[in-house]
């Protein structure tokens, strides 16, 4: 059988306007990315917001919003681990980038980000058909059982803990999420912003506040080291690899985060990868969980991303060959950036008074807390901050925490 040749058309024109649209939308989510606080699911409903009134052909629009999503997951990392430092006599409970901070390696910390990332995008791509059919062929068994499948998640994560004071932090950081979850989730105050939700306030408060408020006790960024990457290159790879394929799992299923999918990552990769391996695969999940989300609106034409509703509000076309390529200029561009931005992000609040840098954090979340969530969202921010410190003073990971979206799943069965 002949078959006919393909012929591939370029037009410059739509070429140029394709390239500023989604340069445009990394801009954007560089700055979002930056912006202490500002979680990804708000950020999102603030593009759904204002998406259908941006002038400009859907397809570029689409472009600009996939592109702004993917940079965003790039540079979230850098206030991440910045911002909210605390004493060194705290890095036992610090979260992984932070106790790299703490010893002098922020650069490495922001490279294996970056890495993680970048990475997640070559790897999603070519994957995410073959993938997304399998995930999709097994979805209706799991969607059946969740309850089942999220209790043996919190299991596993309890039973992971390497002391019996942390399994205890586990299971009562849990407990207190989930009720806070069960009794706020489904709230809808008023609000400045109409992008609102509560998890701006419920996020900030169990997992920024908590670092931030210990920060301003600690004696700031210590002087940094050279970026050298201390993990080996195949661990560094394969790290970003299963964090890649998780990235699929956390699209899928709700409640799974991306700090849950690297916990199991570093479980089922061989080697020592520690805390730098959990940075590799927390990145690779976040990025690679904007680009399966594409791929599952595709499939089953369900918005599994607030950057997916925004997508979607636009009316953009499903041009795979063209959003892949805004996707894969968005990953360069925030592969640069990260490094670029982070480093330098690291110097400057390195020469600043943590005390204040910290306070000055801890205003912002809670003005962002009233912005999207009204005058609730500051009690809300309160009382999780309050369950927020309970695994750090019990010595248990932070990643229990995540019962404020769990618990709710588990029990709406």
């Amino acid at each position: 059988m002949a078959v006919a040749p393909v012929e591939f058309v370029t037009d410059p024109a739509l070429t140029l306007q394709l390239l500023a649209w989604t340069l445009a939308g990394a801009s954007l989510g560089s700055l979002s990315g930056l912006v202490p606080g500002l979680h990804a699911n708000n950020f999102a409903l603030l593009l759904a917001g204002i998406a259908a009134s941006v002038p400009g052909p859907p397809l570029f629009v689409g472009c600009a919003m996939l592109a702004a999503g993917v940079v965003h997951t790039f540079l979230n990392a850098v206030p991440a681990m910045a911002l909210g430092v605390p004493d060194a006599e705290m890095a036992v409970t610090a979260l992984p980038g932070h106790r790299l901070v703490l010893d002098g390696r922020g650069y490495e910390a922001i490279r294996l980000s970056a890495l993680g990332s970048i990475l997640a995008v070559l790897v999603a791509i070519p994957l995410a058909i073959p993938v997304t059919r399998a995930v999709t062929a097994f979805y209706p068994t799991i969607r059946a059982h969740l309850p089942l499948v999220l209790a043996m998640v919190v299991v596993a994560l309890v039973a992971s803990e390497y002391t019996w004071r942390a399994r205890f932090g586990g299971v009562l950081s849990f407990t207190l999420a989930a009720a806070l979850g069960v009794l706020t989730l489904d709230l809808s105050p008023d609000a400045p912003l109409e992008a609102g939700g509560m998890l701006a306030p419920l996020f900030a408060g169990l997992f920024g506040a908590p670092v931030l408020i210990d920060a301003v006790f600690g004696s700031g960024i210590p002087p940094q080291r050279d970026g050298t990457i201390e993990l080996p290159r195949w661990l560094v790879g394969a790290t970003a690899l299963a964090g890649a394929l998780a990235g699929a799992v956390v699209g899928y299923i709700p409640g799974i985060s991306a700090a849950i999918a690297a916990v199991a990552v570093l479980v089922l990769v061989p080697g020592n990868a520690g805390d730098r391996g959990y940075i590799v695969a927390t990145s690779g999940v976040d990025t690679a969980n904007t680009i399966f989300a594409l791929f599952a609106l595709v499939a089953i034409g369900q918005p599994r991303t607030g950057v997916m509703v925004a997508f979607e509000n636009v009316n953009a076309p499903l041009e795979l060959p063209i959003l892949l390529g805004a996707v894969l200029l968005a990953g360069v561009c925030g592969f640069v950036l990260v490094i670029v931005v982070g480093e330098r992000y690291l110097e400057l609040v390195g020469r600043m008074a943590y005390w204040k840098i910290s306070t000055a954090v801890l205003g912002l979340l809670l003005v962002l807390s009233y912005l999207f969530t009204g005058p609730l969202g500051i009690v809300v921010f309160v009382v999780a901050a309050a369950i927020g410190m309970v695994p750090v003073r019990l010595r248990a990971r932070r990643v229990h925490l995540m019962g404020v979206l769990i618990g709710p799943l588990i029990l709406s069965g």
